[in-house]
């Protein structure tokens, strides 16, 4: 009887093999070919996460975003506090942050970037980008007006500070959920991942700044912050996170000043679900305070 996991494993790895020789190939022969195949790996969805059920009371909204229409809902009344997804997420994963939010008199304003959840595609279909998300973050905020507080999650980090700096969002404090803290850090592990040389990896980063506008280098939440007054700040991060490094973020803790609040187990996503957490995080939306655990 055939062992179909681990028949699958051996494909997978065969798979990695080839890939592995194809770039190292294209990056001897063609590295302008290989930089773009990276870049539209990179830039590619994962599959969309499931929608969790809304809470009540919400009301639909509808902004455009470079022609492309971007939906959210917003409920309350009072300080507004936006919710940013990250990478592949959508905007029904901080349902547990609403009722505390809204209860605490506050407007809760979610939406989903371009591409994601409930938006319509942008230009490239499933291809996209943070400055594509904070173009839309920055429509959703000529709406909304200016936050009380901006809870973001995973890439939302990057995406509320690029719109913070290029747009109309301004916020009193942010919250970061397991925040991406450098995107070069995460394009090293792609390089190692994939195994592609020196030569393929500027043409790659040329391709990044040709498709985003943005060079690899401003893919960055401690040098998008420095670029402004310093705003309270409060980062939470899972000790076992697979995405968002632990340790990358208690760096980006300590240049960001910010209080750091740290939990065991939950992982990347999970930790928006977590009482706990929700908890802290509305806490400072409201009232400034966090318990800081190392």
């Amino acid at each position: 009887m055939v062992d179909l996991s681990r028949q699958k494993s051996t494909i997978v790895r065969i798979g990695r093999v080839a890939q592995k020789a194809s770039f190292r190939a294209l990056d001897l022969l063609a590295p302008r070919v290989a930089g773009r195949q990276v870049r539209d790996l990179w830039f590619t969805l994962p599959p969309a996460v499931a929608a969790a059920p809304l809470p009540p009371g919400g009301t639909p909204f509808r902004v455009t975003s470079r022609g492309i229409a971007v939906r959210g809902h917003v409920w309350g009344e009072g300080p507004v506090v936006y919710l940013v997804h990250g990478w592949g997420g959508s905007g029904t994963q901080f349902v547990a942050f609403v009722e505390p939010l809204v209860a605490a008199g506050h407007t809760v304003v979610m939406y989903d970037a371009p591409s994601h959840g409930s938006s319509d595609p942008g230009p490239h279909g499933r291809r996209t980008h943070g400055v594509e998300a904070a173009r839309a973050l920055d429509e959703v905020s000529k709406k909304f007006g200016p936050a009380r507080a901006v809870i973001a999650h995973s890439m939302g980090a990057i995406v509320t500070n690029l719109a913070m700096n290029r747009g109309w969002l301004g916020a009193e404090r942010l919250v970061l959920i397991s925040p991406m803290t450098n995107a070069a850090e995460l394009f090293d592990g792609l390089q190692a991942a994939i195994g592609f040389g020196a030569r393929t990896r500027r043409a790659f980063e040329r391709a990044t700044l040709a498709f985003t506008g943005l060079p690899v280098e401003e893919f960055d939440t401690a040098h998008q912050a420095s670029l402004r007054e310093p705003i309270p700040t409060l980062a939470i991060s899972d000790r076992q996170d697979p995405q968002a490094s632990y340790s990358s973020v208690v760096r980006l803790a300590a240049e960001l000043d910010a209080a750091l609040v740290t939990t065991e187990g939950i992982g990347h996503n999970r930790i928006l679900r977590d009482e706990s957490v929700v908890r802290e995080a509305v806490e400072f939306v409201v009232n400034q305070r966090a318990v800081v655990a190392a």
